[in-house]
């Protein structure tokens, strides 16, 4: 399925009478402006699957980020923008198949790599959490505490439930698991299979 058909970007003259139109000097960049134009990219045609490919610095975010935009697509990460981001994306065309659907998104190595880091973020959080469980557990258990008035039952509760169990059971009422760490390529094709599904355009 084809949702997008061809999208075009604005092309040297466009961008020329854009920015002689600009009065303000301030800029230093007039990022995207100047990036897609000066290798004479102006057009995609696509197919059920098209692939960009050209060097470092040849364009190829830029252009995936500035389709991203236009079609309002879903994005998970951050992307850096610049003054005349909006103003240059205003300027491109873009020729639909079929109205592109909700779940459509782009998806970027920040993404992926996001996706790892929040997984060893969570464990590493768990992981301190259970070290403060181990020190409660043992703190508690072994303290000398004796109940005075009512304002003392929770305490009194607390102690009866770790002096009551075994430490691991202790800490596994109160702590969640471990989420399951892949290899680093096993996690990226998790990471797919969990954000493509069918009917979408994914960029």
């Amino acid at each position: 399925m084809i949702y997008l058909n061809s999208f075009i970007f604005p092309n040297e003259n466009i961008e020329f009478d854009f920015i002689i139109k600009e009065k303000r000097t301030c800029y230093d960049s007039f990022y995207p402006f100047k990036i897609l134009s000066k290798n004479r990219f102006e057009r995609i045609d696509f197919e059920p699957i098209t692939i960009l490919y050209g060097g470092n610095g040849s364009g190829k975010s830029t252009a995936l980020n500035i389709i991203a935009e236009k079609t309002e697509v879903n994005r998970d990460s951050i992307y850096n923008k610049s003054n005349f981001y909006s103003d240059y994306v205003n300027l491109c065309e873009m020729y639909l198949e079929e109205e592109i659907p909700k779940n459509s998104r782009i998806i970027t190595s920040d993404d992926v790599f996001d996706y790892m880091l929040n997984i060893r973020n969570i464990n590493e959080g768990i992981d301190q959490k259970r070290d403060e469980l181990f020190e409660e557990y043992l703190d508690t258990k072994y303290s000398s505490f004796q109940m005075n008035s009512i304002e003392d039952y929770d305490q009194l509760k607390k102690i009866n439930n770790a002096r009551g169990k075994t430490q691991s059971k202790f800490i596994r009422e109160k702590l969640m698991d471990n989420v399951r760490e892949y290899s680093n390529g096993e996690n990226a094709f998790r990471y797919f299979i969990e954000k493509i599904g069918e009917n979408g355009l994914y960029i």
